[in-house]
């Protein structure tokens, strides 16, 4: 089976039965199966602390299951190579850090790491990669610029960009768009958007905004408590009672004027008499 071919049922990700947790705490979720459609823009979201974080960590093996597996292209996750998984699967982390005084064309050079090897050397392709991906996420002024002086904004966007470096077939975005405003925010998931509808890359993005989420995603997974409450199109998942389930909050769904996808709408219940 090729990086790009689904495993039957048409998903390339998946978690079986998996307990996740870290040491000396109770586990984040147990018994936990979920599936990530192959081709798609999948957002998960949900409260804080809720475990979204910690099975994005768990689909791109940083993070081992104590029960249950992850699932890659029909096979253990655990029984690939290292290299063989960055090939198949990039990463933007909640957090990155980056080494002191690396620029930024340095880092995000990083990124051809998984492709070289004994006999392939940095070459001519791993170049106009480095700069294509600079390009399309807006960093190429910066690339000179050493990483420890930029603002958050700056560093996301570049880690992005070390990130597609990998050319992988599968990304993971822990809250792609923290330290971001509201138009960078755009940018972000509209890039992310074409990297899934325009070069096929399946996407898992962790956000913690419900109406971007909606707006973007083809498939969305709501959890509450390290569970899985709800999966499936926006359209068909997002409404004021999974909202109260899953946030406790009371809301408004209504389609969005611009898009006609979920919106919701908070209800202040200081001012807005509740039914």
């Amino acid at each position: 089976m090729t990086s790009t071919e689904p495993a039957a049922g048409g998903y390339r990700l998946a978690a079986e039965g998996a307990r996740l947790g870290y040491p000396q705490r109770a586990p984040v979720s147990e018994h936990l199966d979920v599936r990530i459609p192959a081709g798609s823009f999948t957002v998960i979201v949900g409260p804080n602390a809720c475990g979204k974080s910690t099975l994005l960590r768990a689909l791109s093996r940083l993070l081992a299951p104590s029960a249950g597996r992850i699932v890659l292209d029909g096979r253990a996750i655990d029984q690939y190579p290292t290299k063989e998984v960055a090939r198949r699967i990039g990463l933007l982390p909640q957090t990155s850090v980056a080494p002191d005084g690396i620029t930024v064309a340095e880092l995000v050079s990083r990124g051809r790491f998984p492709h070289q090897g004994l006999l392939h050397q940095w070459s001519p392709r791993d170049e106009d990669v480095v700069r294509a991906v600079m390009e399309r996420t807006g960093v190429t002024e910066l690339a000179h610029r050493s990483v420890d002086e930029l603002s958050g904004g700056q560093r996301q966007r570049v880690s992005l960009a070390m990130a597609l470096a990998q050319e992988t077939s599968i990304l993971l975005l822990d809250e792609p768009t923290t330290f971001l405003d509201i138009a960078h925010q755009m940018e972000v998931l509209e890039l992310c958007r074409d990297l899934n509808e325009v070069d096929g890359i399946t996407i898992v993005a962790v956000l913690h905004d419900l109406n971007q989420a909606c707006r973007f995603a083809t498939h969305i997974i709501a959890m509450a408590d390290g569970v899985i409450v709800g999966e499936g199109a926006p359209a068909e998942l997002v409404t004021a009672e999974l909202v109260k389930r899953v946030f406790g909050l009371d809301c408004l769904v209504m389609p969005d004027p611009v898009t006609g996808t979920p919106l919701t709408l908070p209800l202040d219940r200081s001012r807005v008499p509740l039914a």
